[in-house]
């Protein structure tokens, strides 16, 4: 329950206020302490690596801009409730999410020729220029999609005793 709390209260944040607030993101990190310090066969080791396991896997998608930095601190959270394993299965689970929703949007709203062609291009640039760009547009494209959504999914799925 503490882990769909956290992910519940985070993409509420996001779709209202367009970040994810770092005070919410420190209680949760604390309450995922207190949480692997109180269960049997937890511990500070394994809280770390849960922690830790998000920012190593999704810090390239940050890099490039292709994954905002609450998205990470939020999977850094639910790492450390949940467990390195299981936040794995939610990073996996996530994305997965998230693809269905971009071909949703894709599907619906048309353009993917014109989404192949930008990510060819934006990788074109990138080899070219040798720096990198954001990937995404500014302002309200309707390809911009909030990632705490399938990220929330993932933490039901998990709740719902999926994985």
């Amino acid at each position: 329950m503490l882990a769909l709390t956290v992910a519940g209260v985070s993409v509420m944040m996001d779709l209202f206020c367009m970040r994810i607030s770092n005070r919410w993101i420190c209680c949760s990190l604390l309450a995922g302490f207190v949480i692997s310090r109180m269960e049997a066969g937890r511990g500070t080791g394994e809280f770390v690596l849960g922690v830790v396991l998000p920012v190593f896997l999704l810090g390239w998608l940050f890099y490039f801009r292709m994954l905002g930095p609450g998205d990470i601190k939020l999977f850094c959270a639910l790492g450390g409730i949940m467990g390195p394993e299981a936040v794995l299965r939610c990073i996996a689970a996530a994305f997965a999410a998230g693809a269905v929703i971009s071909l949703g949007i894709l599907v619906i709203c048309g353009g993917f020729r014109e989404r192949l062609r930008y990510l060819l291009e934006y990788l074109d640039h990138c080899r070219r220029a040798g720096r990198r760009r954001p990937y995404y547009r500014k302002g309200e494209a309707w390809e911009n999609f909030h990632f705490t959504v399938p990220i929330f999914m993932s933490v039901l799925f998990y709740a719902g005793g999926m994985y």
